[in-house]
């Protein structure tokens, strides 16, 4: 029966290198000179640092464009609220999204039920496998999903014939 999987997950070694470039970007940069910006990447969590809420922004501009350059779309990182951290310093960390929330997958599977298609879906753990009788339905079922889920990049895995 053919199947495939709706994941959302990032491309970890790409997140890395995103940071990275942003971390040397910073270092290299005029405006930041003497300043405590900064960005480090610790398992799923980026922290960036600033002197202001102003620099934060800056610095989030500044990883926004590596992680679109290198391929990551930017839908990824759930942004955590701004604290401080001692004087006038601030930071900020942004979590990587990595699998399906409980509610997104209930979400998915309603609109693969009320779109009449003769697929089923089902949750498994952190992914969604849709399996259905005819590669065509499943392909229309991926356009629906692309369609009508957009605060989430989603991508299709795993597909069996």
């Amino acid at each position: 029966m053919p199947s495939f999987d709706t994941v959302c997950e990032a491309d970890l070694v790409e997140v890395r290198n995103a940071v990275d470039n942003t971390a040397k970007e910073i270092a290299t940069r005029f405006d930041f000179k003497g300043t405590s910006a900064a960005v480090e990447l610790k398992d799923k969590d980026i922290t960036i640092f600033g002197d202001a809420d102003f620099q934060l922004a800056q610095v989030e501009d500044i990883l926004h464009a590596k992680l679109t350059k290198r391929g990551v779309d930017v839908r990824f990182l759930d942004k955590g609220k701004v604290e401080k951290i001692g004087g006038d310093k601030v930071k900020q960390v942004l979590k990587v999204k990595n699998g399906i929330e409980a509610e997104l997958g209930k979400k998915i599977q309603r609109l693969i039920k009320d779109s009449k298609l003769k697929v089923q879906a089902a949750i498994q753990g952190d992914a969604v496998r849709v399996t259905g009788a005819k590669r065509d339905d499943l392909q229309a079922a991926m356009a629906i999903l692309k369609k009508d889920v957009t605060d989430v990049p989603l991508s299709f895995n795993n597909f069996r014939d």
